[in-house]
């Protein structure tokens, strides 16, 4: 075996200053003696190490190559991505078998070890042989190749890559130089460590961890002695001996056997050792390392993989602009292990793809958050992601459709669950009554708040003059309506009128509360209003950023305005936290290449949004919705009550449609997860056909079931009485008064009078007051609603769930 030379500061310098005069002028360079006359040379014998030579450009000493980024999910195990410029991963000299560096010693520089960054006799032979052949050899080293290849590398100019590979005497002498300098200052080790991570093996490869992953599946450390052998004779020439197509197989085979015959000629192997591999089948995979979101190892993690590209590109930590934080990215070498949640992400696909196939054009899209973290465990739906939409069917919207333009489904790089670009988001109904819950909690109303909720309801809103929405008896004012008034109307609180998704219930707490307020804590959990109108038609963004028309902004309570499912997930999260929120982070650790890791950027980012006593609160009422209740709570029935029975843990949650069901939507909350889905037309939001309730709402609720399965329940903290109950005050009994006395008498205890002018059976006379809602006890200053009879005998009134398609296991469909 060779003995490995020490540096070559050790040797003699003008032994040194000598070859580099000789190859000078062996390459043709007429005027190397000008460039090193004798008083220089002189100079050389006085001067030691690097000095002799002149300093090394930067190229040479501090930059790094660029370096694939690796992407885990949540376990630190399973890849989700790799991304990259240049298929490379340096790794040390100790994770590659000798064998692998022998071979690349025998192959392209026999007397690594012997000489000093440059070959004299490997020169002299070449000149000899090129003046009597037209074919030229080379005598480029090891030390000289890594020169050549680090230069054009770290260039930063197109003259400077020029300078660093056009074929002259005056890049050659510079390249001989640098190398002779080099090796004063590394080991040789050092030098075929850093030949063997930058080389290029073809393929789009550079560096042997690269090369040993794509063209044999396996790290370098398994390479087998025939493996070596054949990725040692491509860097000779990656193209020509391509072992992936036809000829380059055959050439690369050929190289092979010259590889291994110079091994056994330089005592690195027996020839027995060479016959051995030679006669072994190689198996050659040649399969390229899959490259960003758009190669995901499975194709619907690339939702996910995309919003942790969108999150890093506006992270200053990363660079001052979009060019140096991408590049970063594709270049650093970065080990990122995300906050995606294999078992959560696999459960949403699971249950996604059982209510709507991948292909519909109707896409379900669900996202999870942890509470008190905004860490995301999942962004799922029934979409691939990826840039192939040819087998993608017409748009649904009729304009698009009849220009040709084909839709987002079954393939699309729209971001549908977290929202960007063109995407907006979907109108998200009833589950917006929590912005203004909570902003009437904060104003000093508590749970047991009663508002006498009838159907249709003359709100003080104005609207556009004989719209749908406008009152029949008044074409100016907007008068709401609930789903099932026969089961939502009445006198209802916080909890039932949440719980039942009371529409008037919920204008007129708005009304007293102000819309701006509940806009104000739709934005502190989150929603970013991303919807832009014109000056006629103002839309989302308008409205929530101008103080006088968010004022007027009446049917924001009704869920009129765009989100996406990840800002719902996290809005309940939040509340689920105790009113903590933290931004939605995709990332859990970043290690850089130099195994630093990045702690500030990956750091939670959290404020106090909602006192914690309020968004208890707010959480008591959100379980009636879902068939929970603490301590405290005085729930009835709720929309989606079979949900608590599906989780099987304490969940809070709300349900949510539109007019016509454009949109269905549910959001969920455990203390350890929120789960927040939607069902849309992602290309025609107001789609003339209904979307899902029901489908929505299982995914959902299984969705949450089978991530929390083997987890422990953890309870939600009940409320303190101040915001659950006002002072309590008794309803004195006005029946079969007539209305104007039994209206003096309550107005005369304090009480707010509201009467149903809808006659109900009773066998009170006709006219008279039939029953009060509530009766016996109520919040004092409270609202009575007086029900007025019809002389006839009394019949029990019938309940269903309201809110139309809510329905679920145990609890029919109701009437929309």
């Amino acid at each position: 075996m060779r003995v490995k030379w020490m540096r070559k500061r050790d040797r003699s310098l003008f032994a040194n200053a000598a070859a580099l005069l000789i190859c000078g002028v062996l390459a043709g360079v007429v005027v190397a003696a000008a460039a090193f006359p004798a008083i220089a040379m002189g100079g050389l014998a006085m001067k030691s190490g690097s000095e002799a030579y002149g300093g090394l450009p930067s190229q040479l000493q501090v930059l790094q190559s660029p370096q694939i980024s690796y992407v885990y999910a949540s376990d630190n195990k399973t890849l989700i991505a790799t991304i990259y410029d240049e298929n490379r991963h340096d790794i040390p000299l100790a994770q590659i078998p000798k064998i692998m560096q022998n071979a690349i010693i025998a192959a392209e520089d026999q007397r690594f070890y012997e000489h000093n960054g440059v070959d004299v006799q490997g020169v002299i032979r070449a000149y000899v042989a090129n003046q009597n052949s037209d074919s030229q050899q080379g005598a480029s080293t090891l030390t000289m190749q890594y020169v050549r290849q680090a230069l054009t590398y770290f260039s930063n100019s197109p003259s400077a890559i020029i300078a660093a590979t056009e074929r002259t005497n005056a890049r050659k002498l510079k390249e001989i130089k640098y190398a002779m300098t080099l090796e004063t200052q590394l080991t040789k080790d050092q030098i075929l460590e850093r030949y063997l991570n930058i080389a290029a093996f073809g393929n789009a490869t550079y560096g042997i961890y690269a090369a040993s992953q794509v063209f044999f599946n396996k790290i370098p450390k398994n390479l087998t002695l025939g493996e070596a052998a054949l990725l040692a004779g491509l860097v000779k020439a990656p193209s020509t001996y391509d072992p992936t197509t036809k000829a380059g197989r055959t050439a690369a085979l050929d190289r092979r056997q010259y590889v291994l015959s110079q091994m056994v000629k330089n005592g690195f192997i027996t020839q027995a050792e060479a016959d051995t591999a030679l006669k072994t089948p190689l198996k050659i995979i040649g399969k390229r390392t899959p490259n960003g979101c758009t190669a995901t190892r499975k194709n619907h993690w690339g939702f996910f993989c995309d919003y942790l590209y969108r999150w890093w590109m506006q992270q200053e930590a990363f660079g001052s602009d979009a060019s140096s934080r991408e590049n970063k990215l594709k270049a650093g070498g970065y080990r990122i292990v995300t906050t995606l949640d294999v078992k959560v992400q696999e459960a949403a696909k699971k249950n996604i793809e059982k209510q709507v196939p991948t292909g519909s054009s109707d896409a379900l899209m669900i996202a999870a958050v942890e509470p008190g973290t905004g860490k995301i465990k999942a962004m799922a739906t029934n979409r691939k992601y990826g840039l192939d939409t040819s087998k993608n069917g017409q748009s649904t919207d009729p304009a698009k459709r009849k220009l040709g333009i084909k839709g987002t489904y079954p393939t699309t790089t729209n971001p549908l669950i977290s929202g960007g670009g063109d995407i907006t988001g979907y109108k998200m109904g009833s589950t917006f009554k929590m912005f203004t819950m909570v902003a009437a909690l904060e104003e000093g109303y508590t749970l047991d708040y009663p508002i006498a909720a009838k159907s249709p309801y003359k709100s003080k809103y104005i609207v556009e003059r004989n719209s749908r929405a406008a009152c029949k008896d008044d074409r100016d004012h907007w008068c709401p309506v609930n789903a099932n008034p026969s089961w939502m109307n009445g006198v209802r609180n916080m909890w039932t009128g949440f719980g039942r998704s009371v529409n008037t219930y919920f204008v007129p707490l708005q009304e007293r509360v102000g819309a701006e307020k509940a806009v104000d804590v739709a934005k502190r959990l989150g929603i970013q209003f991303r919807a832009k109108g014109t000056k006629d038609a103002p839309a989302d963004y308008e409205f929530a950023t101008n103080k006088d028309l968010t004022k007027s902004w009446g049917p924001f309570t009704l869920g009129v305005s765009d989100a996406v499912p990840l800002e719902m997930a996290n809005a309940y999260a939040t509340l689920a936290a105790d009113g903590k929120y933290c931004e939605p982070i995709p990332v859990a650790k970043i290690t850089d290449h130099d195994g630093n890791v990045l702690n500030d950027v990956t750091k939670p980012r959290c404020n106090q949004a909602v006192k914690a006593d309020v968004a208890r609160a707010a959480v008591d009422a959100a379980r009636c919705a879902v068939g929970d209740r603490s301590s405290v709570s005085r729930c009835d029935q709720g929309t989606a009550s079979w949900v608590r029975g599906v989780v099987g843990k304490p969940v809070m949650g709300k349900t949510g449609t539109t007019d016509d069901l454009w949109t269905a939507t549910l959001a969920l909350s455990t203390k350890q997860l929120a789960v927040a889905g939607t069902m849309a037309d992602p290309d025609h939001a107001q789609a003339n056909r209904e979307m899902s309730a029901p489908k929505t709402n299982y995914a959902v609720a299984y969705t949450m079931r089978d991530a929390l399965k083997g987890k422990k329940s953890i309870n939600f903290t009940p409320p303190s009485s101040k915001y659950t109950t006002g002072k309590r005050v008794s309803v004195p009994s006005v029946t079969c008064r007539g209305v104007d006395d039994a209206r003096s008498i309550l107005r005369g205890r304090g009480f707010q009078v509201e009467v149903d002018s809808k006659p109900v059976d009773s066998s009170c006379p006709a006219g008279t007051v039939a029953r009060t809602d509530p009766d016996g006890w109520t919040v004092e200053n409270g609202y009575v609603l007086l029900y007025i009879s019809n002389g006839k005998a009394p019949t029990r009134p019938t309940d269903g769930p309201g809110e139309g398609g809510q329905g679920g296991p145990g609890g029919p469909r109701g009437p929309r």
